[in-house]
């Protein structure tokens, strides 16, 4: 009963924990691999702007998962990112649909204009 209660607040326990495991793995990468996961990580805070935590817990973990592989391939990281790591991480996130915080903004734009259009502001 507690945990529900407190989950309410905070949002999901278990996604919590999944997200941390996440990042210790992210976090245990040998370098050079490391660097551009925990890099990418950090853009997805800021770019992805993604609310719904099973999105953000899947997405996560597949960061894990590319640059893990990486890893144990050998593979460069200019080889997996590309001459545009910016690119590369933005359509990366766009991969993963979900809810965003743009979405409550964008909706409430569309109502604007539809009163504005209508003749009714306040």
């Amino acid at each position: 009963m507690a945990a529900k209660w407190i989950e309410t607040l905070t949002g999901s326990l278990e996604q919590k924990k999944q997200y941390k495991q996440t990042k210790a793995r992210i976090d245990g990468l040998p370098e050079p691999y490391a660097t551009a996961a925990t890099a990418m990580h950090r853009y997805f805070m800021y770019y992805g702007g993604i609310t719904d935590g099973d999105t953000l817990v899947t997405m996560f973990g597949d960061l894990a998962d590319l640059w893990e592989r990486a890893a144990t391939d050998g593979t460069p990281v200019s080889a997996i990112v590309g001459d545009d790591p910016v690119e590369f991480t933005e359509e990366f996130a766009r991969a993963y649909v979900g809810k965003q915080w743009i979405d409550k903004e964008r909706a409430r734009l569309v109502e604007a204009m539809d009163r504005a259009t209508r003749g009714e502001w306040s």
